[in-house]
């Protein structure tokens, strides 16, 4: 069994996060689990990658002297799965905010979608949504969107390994894409929708890998919790 010395001198725990709960959300739960079960006043507990709260899937939580290999773990390249509405757009790119536009999809054939994820493919520019935690002259990105303050987005450097279409119905597009970090897949979506001259949103989202990790060793948040000691 892991004790509290453990947690203290460094553990790497796979979460699987929910829907709705913030990254930040799954490592408070986590430190003050973890504190609890073993009466410890204080342990380090931080996140390799946030997730958005629409999104689920892998979080690498590390704790105590392993939260130095954040940085490391934060570096290696994610694959996501996930489903890309085509014919509209929204401002945060997915479902946070509501559809502001759409646009005609009859000119699109299934060829056509497959064939445009090549655009995509190796080292790209991308632009940041304006709903992100992007920090601009000491505020978030959100921030600006929220008071309906527009602000200049540079685009960044990052570089997509696979894209590929899963499945296709209607407009409903899922896909499975391999990418460095820094990628918005938000923005990939977005994009991806302009680049078959129409619109497009991210409607989900799923983190499956970190490097070697995958989801499918990760625990729920709530797993996790019963794993601890108990009083």
């Amino acid at each position: 069994m892991t004790t509290g010395d453990d947690f203290k001198a460094g553990q790497v725990l796979l979460i699987d996060k929910p829907l709705n709960w913030t990254s930040f959300q799954v490592v408070n739960k986590l430190r003050w689990s973890i504190r609890n079960a073993f009466n410890i006043k204080k342990i380090k507990v931080g996140h390799a990658g946030t997730l958005d709260p629409l999104a689920t899937g892998l979080l690498v939580i590390c704790t105590g002297k392993m939260t130095k290999q954040i940085n490391t773990f934060q570096a290696q390249i994610k694959e996501y799965t996930g489903t890309i509405v085509l014919g509209s757009t929204t401002p945060s790119y997915d479902l946070e905010t509501e559809i502001d536009k759409t646009f005609s999809t009859a000119h699109i054939t299934e060829a056509q979608i497959k064939e445009t994820t090549k655009q995509f493919i190796g080292d790209i520019e991308q632009y940041p949504p304006i709903f992100s935690a992007i920090k601009k002259e000491g505020k978030r990105l959100y921030e600006f969107a929220r008071a309906g303050e527009t602000v200049e987005i540079k685009p960044r450097s990052i570089h997509i390994a696979e894209f590929e279409i899963t499945n296709i119905e209607g407009l409903e597009v899922q896909f499975r894409v391999v990418c460095s970090k820094g990628t918005y897949i938000r923005s990939l979506a977005y994009d991806f929708g302009k680049a078959l001259q129409s619109g497009g949103h991210l409607s989900g989202l799923r983190r499956t890998k970190i490097g070697d990790f995958k989801v499918s060793n990760a625990l729920s948040v709530n797993n996790f919790i019963d794993r601890l000691p108990s009083e």
